[in-house]
């Protein structure tokens, strides 16, 4: 029945029975894109590297929409992209030398933060997404955070001013903004 097609499965994620493996690996091309999207809503900080921007919602709804494993792709696919110079970065950067260079961990983070973001949840309510949304961000700052220190020989207070605080305000409207979207999301899904 394609009326009923997409359902939420017990882990809360949408989860698409009528549909093939082809069609969730489309969806994790979507949620790429709307990482790459993001990401282009950025500012530029005089202090730092690492750019204000919009990234993290991507992860985060790749991940509660989509599950641990297509949401581990979603992220995949958006990095493989700029890697191979599709300018999906902040600033409508692309290449190798984005990942290799100083806000790097950040991007790979989400990788991370996504799959974080996807674990089953038999509470579905707002409270655990947000949970989530907190331990995948602690995951991504930590990796970007080490990675920003080992190639700019930071000490961790000048990587806490340069990464991490000035981004936690933000950040927490982003995991607001995603805890409110994805429940939508599902209510939409479930409506088709």
């Amino acid at each position: 029945n394609m009326k009923k097609a997409y359902d939420s499965n017990s882990s809360g994620h949408i989860s698409n029975t009528a549909t093939s493996r082809t069609s969730k690996l489309l969806m994790a091309g979507l949620f790429a894109a709307l990482t790459g999207v993001c990401s282009w809503i950025n500012i530029n900080l005089f202090f730092t590297p690492v750019p204000v921007n919009m990234a993290l919602m991507g992860p985060y709804l790749a991940g509660l929409m989509l599950g641990c494993r297509y949401g581990f792709f979603s992220q995949i696919i958006y990095i493989l992209l700029g890697v191979l110079g599709i300018p999906v970065f902040a600033g409508f950067t692309s290449g190798a030398g984005i990942i290799a260079g100083p806000t790097g961990g950040f991007i790979v983070g989400y990788v991370i933060c996504a799959v974080i973001c996807g674990l089953p949840a038999r509470k579905k309510g707002s409270f655990y997404r947000i949970m989530l949304m907190i331990c995948g961000l602690i995951a991504c700052y930590a990796l970007g955070l080490a990675w920003f220190m080992i190639l700019t020989h930071s000490t961790l207070w000048a990587g806490l001013v340069a990464c991490i605080l000035p981004f936690l305000p933000g950040d927490t409207v982003k995991i607001i903004l995603a805890a409110v979207l994805s429940k939508y999301l599902v209510k939409a899904s479930l409506s088709l």
